[in-house]
């Protein structure tokens, strides 16, 4: 235990004596709570920088650490390392497991945005269930629609979150069924079409929450494209009370949104942007 503290200390005292902003990682944030932001394909940068300080913005007052887990590859290397890339979610998970034995009862929430949603995925399948994490929210998922989230769902408490825009289209749309999702498919990504439920609807499901794009949120920064949707503002509306809540639930997320409709546990998408805005149209199990 001892050493373990002696690690948090030393990452503490090493990002404190970096003096830039979105440093989050003192010991009086560490004791509350930590989220893990995950980058996409692109690793450490302006996207998840931005992630972090709409965090910090939306109050959440707990650390905050940018987990790059890319190669120097290059994008497209970690887009389709997929084996390498599980190796590096179990990395992780070993990370989330040192935390929780320094600090046992603190909340531990994953926040991946594009790929790094899917190493947020992976990493909750590598736990062990006494060391699950609170919740992932995933934003513009690059993962297959069809991806099984059973394990992951299970190794979490709240559940899972999931952003996906149908405006994302280049990357999440043309990119993916080009060059393949994280998961190997050559397909539109969950990001975009949002996933799809089993059509057994397993139990892990009903804690599956997914949020479409919608016109209010560009009022946030977050214009429904692969990019925006790490806007700063955006992050602090409505990224950072799911992060604060202590339980999600239809009716926290139905608060989020203002009771929009388009917003549905377990998996029901927005509706294409060529609808009408105050329409909806529910998800068909195993679409």
């Amino acid at each position: 235990m001892r050493y373990h503290h002696l690690g948090i200390l030393l990452l503490a005292v090493v990002a404190a004596g970096c003096g830039r902003p979105g440093t989050y990682m003192g010991l009086d944030r560490l004791e509350r709570g930590l989220v893990i932001v995950l980058p996409g394909i692109e690793g450490r940068g302006p996207l998840n920088a931005a992630i972090t300080e709409g965090l910090n913005e939306g109050g959440v007052n707990w650390g905050i650490e940018v987990w790059d887990w890319t190669s120097p590859l290059g994008e497209l290397y970690n887009l389709r390392a997929t084996d390498r890339n599980k190796r590096k979610a179990v990395d992780l998970a070993y990370r989330i497991n040192r935390y929780r034995t320094t600090y046992p009862d603190r909340p531990i929430v994953l926040v991946g945005q594009s790929g790094g949603a899917a190493i947020a995925v992976w990493a909750a399948e590598a736990l062990h269930r006494e060391q699950r994490v609170d919740g992932a929210i995933l934003i513009n998922a690059t993962l297959s629609p069809t991806y099984n989230l059973t394990p992951a769902l299970g190794n979490t408490q709240r559940g899972i979150v999931s952003f996906h825009s149908q405006r994302d289209w280049v990357l999440l749309g043309v990119g993916t069924k080009t060059f393949g999702t994280m998961d190997g498919k050559h397909t539109a990504a969950a990001g975009k079409e949002s996933f799809v439920i089993p059509p057994s609807m397993p139990d892990a499901y009903t804690r599956l929450y997914q949020i479409g794009w919608t016109k209010d949120m560009a009022s946030t920064g977050h214009g429904g494209g692969h990019f925006s949707s790490a806007a700063e503002g955006f992050v602090a509306r409505y990224v950072a009370p799911l992060v604060l809540a202590d339980h999600w639930s239809p009716e926290l997320m139905a608060r989020l949104q203002r009771e929009d409709p388009r917003l549905r546990r377990g998996g029901s998408p927005a509706p294409a942007m060529d609808e009408p805005v105050d329409t909806w149209a529910p998800i068909q199990p195993g679409r």
